[in-house]
Parts: structure tokens; C-alpha cells; sequence
């Protein structure tokens, strides 16, 4: 069986120092872009905060408020189904 395998593979030559520096270069290619990543990362994060600090209300207080409201209009459903079904609960 080796002797098949090394027959079927035997015109198959690799240039290695093709294939070496097609490596290398996909290497420096991905850190390339994994720092590109991180930069533009970096300035979204940055231009969020700076965004969130201009706001008027804070987020924190826009979710408190439209929870606050959510709870009130439950509450006004809650009542009216009971009012309209005349039920005690």
C-alpha cells in the first residue's frame, strides 16, 4: 500500500519557501487585521461614551422611567379587566 501512496503522490512538489513565505504573510496579514479590529473597536467604544455622557437623561433613568410607566399601565389594565368582569381579585 506504500508503494501506491508514494506512486499516486510522487509529482507532487511543493515549493517551500513559496509555501513559507505564503505563511508568513498570512500570519502578519491576520495580526494586521486583528489590530485594525482593535482600533476600530476602540474608537466605537469611545465615541459611545462620549455620546452617552452628552445625553440629557442618562439611559439609566430613561429605563427607570419606562419601567415605572410599563408597571402603571399593567396596573390600569389589571383594574379595568376586573372591572369590566366584575371580578373580586
Amino acid at each position: 500500500m506504500a508503494t501506491t501512496n508514494e506512486g499516486f503522490l510522487s509529482g507532487f512538489q511543493v515549493n517551500r519557501s513559496l509555501l513559507t513565505g505564503g505563511a508568513v504573510l498570512t500570519g502578519i496579514g491576520a495580526v494586521l487585521g486583528a489590530a485594525g479590529a482593535a482600533m476600530v473597536c476602540a474608537a466605537l467604544a469611545t465615541a459611545g461614551r462620549s455620546w452617552v455622557r452628552s445625553l440629557e437623561t442618562p439611559p439609566t433613568a430613561l429605563a427607570q422611567r419606562a419601567l415605572h410607566e410599563a408597571k402603571v399601565a399593567s396596573v390600569a389594565g389589571w383594574e379595568a379587566w376586573r372591572a369590566e368582569h366584575g371580578s373580586p381579585n
